[in-house]
């Protein structure tokens, strides 16, 4: 792949404004995350209160995520977008000036599940630009704004510590208001977009078990991502008992992982195949996590915890690169549908966390939990190669990289005995 012909086949203002915009709407969506250790001193909450709250965004953004796909097929993704990032400041600015008990950030969490409905448009924005031999690299890049986790977790706990956790909301604002000028500068609706799909169009994709499958794997990859994006602010201050900005320092570095090598996943899906890029990364995750459940030393855990995000990130690209592979003519309502799977499995594991903790006595329990999901997840993706490669279009099949492991076996005993 050359990066001459990439730039050529798609439009990079687009690209460059889906970025931006799905950055800086991730930002909010988190926000709460970083601020949850002052928000839960403020309030005196109870682990499972911590979880919850810091969950509760990601659950919103599975209910918005759905709606705001829809409305970009109607009015198109560069007015839905538009849509999305003038809606995102009402909570930030309810969180700034009307905040007065818990169940007002509930109402801010669940308002701020508009900025994590993004995904829906942002992707298809800058994906319907480009061929299918570079969509997971356009993806991959469009999707790396969830980089914005970054300056959630590493400016939102300094500015709490400074001035008050209200005005990290009111400065929240700031770059969500220059985000939404470049946005309606640059975005452009690609001429090449599908025309707007019919009601039967949602239908037969709800019909096809293949999207329930894509939902499944992106509830693992960008549901682990972003839930631990959200709570390990919180997990570094409770479990290894490190200033609240330094917790949030640690989170960041952490995040920088999976936010920089989600376009590395999609480009690596784009030469491998997104099933097998999947298939392994989902497998080193649940390893990975059997480790962080022994809860060791703080040098460790965060090492751990960087590798795994690592590979959540580039599984997300891997799910991006197949998508259009099946679903070529409904990727914006196929991609709406997996990205709030995506929130859905991010609130369970915040919400889980705090549960296990209370009931349990430690975090580890957890862990241990997601890890054996993980591996259970790498196993079903395996055997699910055996239909996929069966039923797919050859071609699509092919560029995903899936495979039958029976028949390859088959082929093995084959040639040995050749």
């Amino acid at each position: 792949m050359k990066l001459a012909g990439f730039l050529k086949a798609g439009h990079t203002p687009t690209l460059l404004a889906a970025f931006l915009y799905f950055d800086v709407s991730f930002m909010a969506w988190v926000l709460l995350g970083p601020l949850g250790p002052f928000i839960a001193e403020s309030y005196k909450l109870s682990a499972t209160q911590k979880g919850f709250l810091v969950a509760l965004p990601l659950l919103a953004g599975s209910f918005f995520r759905p709606l705001l796909g829809i409305l970009g097929d109607v009015i198109g993704p560069r007015r839905a977008g538009l849509c999305g990032l003038i809606l995102t400041l009402i909570p930030l600015f309810v969180g700034w000036r009307f905040i007065s008990d818990l169940h007002s950030f509930y109402l801010v969490g669940f308002l701020l599940g508009i900025a994590g409905a993004s995904f829906a448009v942002a992707l298809p924005l800058a994906g319907t630009w480009y061929p299918a031999e570079y969509q997971g690299l356009a993806m991959g890049i469009a999707g790396a704004g969830n980089s914005g986790t970054l300056l959630a977790t590493l400016f939102a706990p300094r500015l709490a510590q400074a001035m008050g956790w209200a005005n990290a909301f009111a400065l929240a604002m700031i770059p969500v208001l220059v985000v939404l000028v470049v946005y309606a500068l640059l975005a452009r609706d690609s001429p090449k977009r599908p025309p707007r799909p019919a009601w039967q169009d949602y239908v037969s994709v709800f019909r096809q078990a293949d999207t329930a499958w894509f939902c499944f794997f992106y509830c693992f990859t960008f549901g682990a991502f972003v839930g631990l994006a959200s709570f390990l602010t919180l997990f570094f201050h409770d479990q290894y008992h490190l200033p609240r900005v330094r917790a949030g320092d640690f989170t960041t570095l952490i995040v920088i992982a999976g936010s920089f090598l989600r376009p590395v996943g999609g480009w690596l899906a784009d030469r491998i195949g997104g099933y097998r890029l999947l298939l392994a990364l989902l497998a080193g995750v649940g390893c990975l996590l059997f480790a962080i459940s022994s809860l060791p030393a703080l040098p460790v855990v965060v090492t751990l915890f960087f590798l795994s995000m690592g590979m959540l990130g580039m599984g997300n690209g891997a799910v991006f690169q197949l998508v259009p592979q099946r679903f070529s003519k409904h990727v914006g309502v196929v991609t709406g549908l997996v990205g709030a799977a995506g929130g859905l499995g991010g609130f369970l594991l915040p919400s889980l966390l705090g549960t296990l903790k209370d009931k349990v006595g430690t975090y580890g329990a957890g862990f241990l939990l997601f890890a054996i999901a993980f591996l259970i997840a790498a196993a079903v993706l395996f055997e699910l190669g055996r239909a996929w490669s069966a039923t797919w279009d050859h071609n699509f099949a092919t560029r995903a990289g899936v495979f039958n492991y029976r028949e390859m076996a088959k082929a093995l005993v084959i040639a040995d005995e050749a």
